[in-house]
């Protein structure tokens, strides 16, 4: 598409009632990103109130109609995804305008392949808008959908702001100066969530099967997914929730991503404003701290809800699997809304089947799940096929399943897998027939990306209530544990030893197939340390793509390969929410050492000697051997050495030369495991064992970069 124009969705696919709309970007440095943000706009063009703007701290709408997806690696450069459930927008909203924003003074200009794209429900890229000029500014509107009587139309607007997120929002009645009083007050009166079962639906609708609600089952035969899979007995119905504790965790401020004061608000009994508006629930998240456990002594092992001791085959494994992550994405909407709008799926009533039988040829097939969501009278239905314990989809079995979807006029197939699904590059190469008008989308999800969204929800974001919390706690125990086969990627394949070894005696050649082996499961362990340490944090984790125009992912990987073979190392950047540089990750084929480090750019005033005083004291808890260089103008490198031998004399970091500093470069070496295995002396260990030392050990104790402007119905320093 080219600037202004529009275009009907309907004439462009019969898949449109979720679509999913992606802003990408890519930056020279690695590190530049945007903010995305959605407003719902009735007929005067303006929000109805501040509940109809979204954004990271706000990137769900009650109704299901908006979700913020988040970011992922895309081409050279990363991608934020929405999702849009064109069925639930509100009757009397007209347009939804698609912007983003930066801060700290950057600018859209300074980015590269800006670019909007449009995916029907079966995940088809429908419509791209380039964007060439977005100039000197620091909010920008990418497009909108808007309504023309029953249709939903795009139209590429292409426009910028440069009064940032804040003109942008005012602009459209985004009150700015004054939170919604209303919002806050509805805040405190639905403080107290039910605890005392297992709540059956949220604000949209979304709920577990209950008592009274007819199922969403396409026949008799299909088992409801149970909570623990039945071994000889009936299954669970439902989990009695556990009291709240008394340390549940401090309710947070959706919006502003902090700790809630006393109802009393400041010192003197002054009512406090609200700085930004907040949605209408509070969220519950599970306490930093445990409680004290009431074992005896520590052999004493908890009661779990689905138990692990008992699985005994990869056939077992995949069943109890598949049983317990379907049934609780039933029981906690939040969970199975977020696994599911990726994929295209509408907000709606989810129901979730194992032990189901369609027929196929001459023998019924058996996949092993369903999914099912109805909204306004239609269904949505997926397919699933899961694999634990490291092993591979088959091709035969899956393309099967496309069959039968496409058949039964089934939205999608979701296969779950220790693997990691790359950018261009299918797990599964499936035939499709073009002559069907039915599309079938053929999704994938790895065992480690449930994790990390179980883990965002109930450390970070927070759920509906306590009985969520714990049925999300539950689950993510069960998918940590040995017995389980969950673990994510932990083979680099059989690739790997022959490549090593060719890079030892110097044998391998340019072009061997094997090496582009070596350098995809490089990628794809790669992404689970981002997706681990995101979870973990809590904060945005994700490999960093250099802007390179024309590249696609094929020829990245080829690239890569060929320096493998030329230098023998492996080489991959990481960005951090809130980190003051890039940590970069080497392993070096040729020494059997990984190198994990960081740039820490010089401040811009100040004298050297205090920056490196500085640096030292703030190192005061890194650990001895870490290596610290000193970054000059010019060609020459600067002064070295390790922080034990630079804590007592700071001034050694001081070029003699009197070079202009420019930064500082921060770096940890360990031996690499050899293994191609997850063991304790494998290579994947090694490598996530050495991002998080580095992480915890360093990283931690940096200056964080200079606070994001704060505006009152925006994310902090969105108003650029």
């Amino acid at each position: 598409m080219v600037k202004g124009a529009n275009v009907g969705l309907a004439t462009l696919s019969d898949n449109v009632d979720a679509v999913i709309v992606s802003l990408g970007w890519a930056s020279p440095t690695g590190d530049g990103d945007a903010d995305v943000s959605v407003l719902l706009l009735d007929g005067s063009g303006k929000v109805r109130s501040d509940a109809d703007f979204y954004f990271y701290n706000h990137p769900v709408a009650a109704d299901g109609s908006v979700h913020l997806l988040g970011k992922q690696p895309a081409g050279e450069g990363s991608e934020d995804r929405i999702g849009f459930d064109l069925t639930a927008v509100p009757a009397g909203i007209e347009r939804v305008v698609i912007a983003a924003s930066r801060y700290e003074g950057a600018r859209f200009g300074e980015l590269e392949d800006l670019r909007v794209t449009l995916a029907d429900g079966s995940g088809e890229e429908l419509l791209r808008f380039p964007i060439d000029d977005a100039g000197s500014v620091s909010a920008f509107i990418f497009g909108e959908l808007y309504r023309r009587g029953e249709e939903w139309k795009f139209r590429a607007v292409g426009q910028g702001y440069d009064t940032g997120l804040a003109g942008l929002a005012t602009d459209f009645g985004v009150d700015i100066d004054d939170a919604a009083a209303d919002a806050a007050d509805a805040a405190d009166a639905d403080a107290t969530d039910g605890v005392d079962g297992v709540e059956a639906a949220d604000a949209g609708g979304e709920g577990a099967v209950g008592a009274g609600v007819e199922s969403a089952a396409e026949v008799a035969s299909p088992s409801p997914a149970p909570l623990v899979p039945p071994e000889g007995g009936e299954p669970l119905p439902a989990v009695p929730a556990p009291r709240r504790p008394e340390a549940q965790g401090e309710p947070r401020d959706a919006v502003r991503d902090e700790p809630r004061g006393e109802a009393g608000g400041e010192a003197g009994g002054q009512p406090r404003r609200a700085a930004r508006p907040r949605t209408a629930r509070r969220k519950v998240t599970l306490p930093k701290t445990a409680r004290a456990s009431l074992a005896e002594n520590e052999s004493w092992r908890p009661a779990r809800l689905f138990p692990v001791s008992a699985l005994k085959s990869d056939r077992d494994r995949e069943t109890r699997a598949t049983s317990v992550l379907l049934s609780v994405m039933a029981q906690v909407p939040e969970f199975g809304r977020r696994l599911t709008a990726g994929f295209g799926a509408p907000a709606g009533r989810m129901e979730t089947f194992t032990e189901v039988s369609l027929p196929h040829g001459d023998t019924p097939r058996r996949p092993d799940g369903v999914l099912r969501v109805e909204r306004a009278g239609k269904l949505w239905t997926a397919l699933v096929e899961t694999k634990t314990n490291g092993n591979a989809l088959r091709t035969e079995q899956v393309q099967a399943y496309m069959d039968i979807a496409a058949r039964r006029g089934y939205e999608a197939v979701v296969t779950l897998s220790n693997d990691v699904a790359l950018e261009g590059s299918p797990l599964v190469e499936v035939k499709t027939d073009g002559r069907r008008k039915h599309k079938v989308a053929l999704w994938h999800l790895s065992w480690a990306e449930v994790a990390h969204q179980a883990q965002m929800l109930i450390r970070h974001e927070g759920v509906g209530n306590s009985a969520h919390a714990w049925l999300l706690q539950e689950l993510l125990h069960y998918l940590q544990h040995e017995n389980s086969g969950c673990h994510g990627f932990q083979n680099m394949g059989a690739a790997w030893v022959p490549v090593r070894k060719g890079i030892d005696d110097e044998t391998l050649c340019q072009g061997d197939p094997r090496a582009l082996e070596v350098v995809e499961s490089w990628e794809r362990l790669i992404r689970q340390v981002c997706l681990g340490l995101g979870g973990e944090l809590g904060q945005k984790v994700l490999p960093v793509r250099r802007a390179r125009r024309g590249a696609d992912p094929g020829e990245r990987r080829a690239r890569m390969a060929d320096e493998l073979c030329r230098d023998g190392r492996l080489h991959a950047e990481v960005l951090i929410e809130g980190a003051p540089g890039v940590l970069t990750v080497a392993a070096d084929l040729r020494t059997g050492k990984l190198r994990t480090s960081i740039e820490v750019p010089a401040p811009e005033q100040g004298y050297p000697l205090n920056w490196v005083k500085r640096l030292v004291r703030r190192l005061a808890e890194a650990p001895a051997d870490l290596h610290v260089e000193t970054l000059v103008e010019g060609d020459g490198g600067g002064p070295r050495g390790t922080l034990e031998r630079l804590r007592p004399e700071p001034a050694d970091l001081l070029p003699k030369n009197g070079a202009r500093i420019t930064g500082f470069r921060l770096s940890l070496f360990k031996g690499m495991g050899s293994t191609r295995g997850n063991a304790e002396t494998g290579f994947i260990r090694s490598v996530d064992d050495a991002v998080h030392r580095f992480h915890d050990g360093v990283v931690v104790h940096l200056d964080r970069p200079a606070a994001r402007r704060s505006t009152a119905a925006a994310p902090a320093g969105a108003a650029g």
